[in-house]
């Protein structure tokens, strides 16, 4: 079985992820095998990019807030590990980032996956992640599946929306995440961290 820096050095060497090896850009993710809990997002954006450090701007502030954790704790690796869809910044669309490149997350989450025996929860952050891991069609709403967050926690998975600042009128709309879905959320990175 691989270790974690021979997966590392492999994705360095993908001929898919030249560009960025080229340029001095590392894979952006976090793993290791003694973690309990498992983030998974889109991708790495601009900035991201740029600090080399993911969740570092204020979609990470509050995906912290929602977890109900500090910075020490979800930077923690040997706790927390972070898998986005893409480990690189995919680049700038028309209405912002680029979605993650298909494929990228089969190609390389199950090798870290077998290396990561001790995750108890996985939050999926956002459309990319929630429908790829929860199995959905991309047509089924997100909303309706966060709303249903209770009914995937028995598989180890807690569906959420982008922590964005942008999705305000989101949760204006839907009073019940705050509610009852985020104490839900707290109580469950609470039990894993344990």
């Amino acid at each position: 079985m691989p270790a974690f820096d021979d997966i590392f050095n492999a994705i360095k060497n993908d001929p898919q992820n030249a560009d960025y090896t080229a340029r001095g850009i590392d894979p952006l993710y976090a793993a290791s095998a003694s973690a309990r809990i498992l983030v998974i997002g889109q991708a790495p954006g601009r900035v991201a990019e740029e600090k080399r450090r993911y969740w570092d701007d204020k979609s990470g502030d509050r995906l912290r807030d929602w977890m109900g954790i500090d910075r020490a704790t979800f930077y923690d690796p040997s706790r927390i590990a972070i898998m986005p869809m893409d480990f690189y910044f995919p680049g700038k669309g028309k209405s912002g980032d680029l979605p993650p490149r298909p494929g990228f997350a089969e190609k390389w989450h199950p090798a870290l996956l077998e290396l990561m025996p001790e995750i108890d929860l996985t939050i999926l952050v956002g459309t990319y992640a929630v429908h790829r891991y929860l199995g959905l069609k991309q047509s089924v709403p997100l909303t309706g599946i966060v709303h249903d967050w209770k009914s995937y926690l028995p598989r180890g998975y807690f569906p959420l929306v982008h922590p964005s600042p942008r999705n305000q009128i989101w949760m204006k709309k839907n009073p019940w995440f705050a509610e009852e879905t985020l104490p839900d959320l707290r109580q469950a990175v609470a039990d894993a961290l344990k």
